[in-house]
């Protein structure tokens, strides 16, 4: 068993990580926005984390001074996603 007090400040339980990502969201994306992530999320859950991981980040360094919009948004998610590969046969 391991002795860690439940309110260490230091070691936030993934409820409270989740809680806090939340509040940040709503305080970085305009509600537009935020819906549209969480349709994301609903459909490729790996590519809202690392929507949301960069926007962290950058909220972190001091880049992000208004609200993402959600055209701002767009453009963010197809600046992170790969490329998808269109392969064409041609049949002789």
């Amino acid at each position: 068993m391991s002795n860690q007090d439940p309110n260490d400040e230091k070691n936030p339980t993934d409820a409270e990580v989740t809680a806090m990502k939340e509040q940040a969201m709503r305080t970085l994306l305009a509600p537009e926005a935020r819906l549209r992530l969480n349709n994301v999320r609903m459909v490729k859950p790996e590519l809202a984390a690392m929507v949301e991981n960069y926007l962290l980040g950058m909220a972190s360094q001091g880049k992000l001074h208004n609200q993402i919009s959600d055209d701002q948004l767009k453009q963010i998610l197809l600046s992170i996603q790969q490329p998808k590969r269109d392969f064409k046969i041609n049949r002789r």
